[in-house]
């Protein structure tokens, strides 16, 4: 996939993450972009490394999306969890 494509699941999924864990966040559009770009990218080496899948085939498989927004989802909660440790 290209690097538009990874910029595209990244949003989505940044998004979905954020809607699923509601809540106030210090980041903007730009980290929630950064976060799911990040949690792709976990996801597909966390099912690679648990699950022994290839879990990022394409743009439209679901495993790459539920790839990126488990991953995505992780991450949220790692940058919450520092962003509070801070305050």
């Amino acid at each position: 996939m290209g690097i538009l494509a990874w910029i595209l699941i990244g949003l989505f999924a940044g998004i979905i993450a954020k809607m699923l864990m509601p809540g106030k966040d210090p980041g903007g559009v730009i980290i929630t972009i950064l976060i799911g770009i990040a949690g792709g990218l976990l996801g597909g080496w966390l099912g690679k490394v648990i699950f022994g899948v290839d879990s990022i085939d394409g743009f439209f498989e679901i495993s790459t999306w539920i790839a990126a927004i488990v991953g995505s989802l992780i991450l949220l909660g790692v940058f919450r969890l520092f962003s509070r440790a801070r305050h």
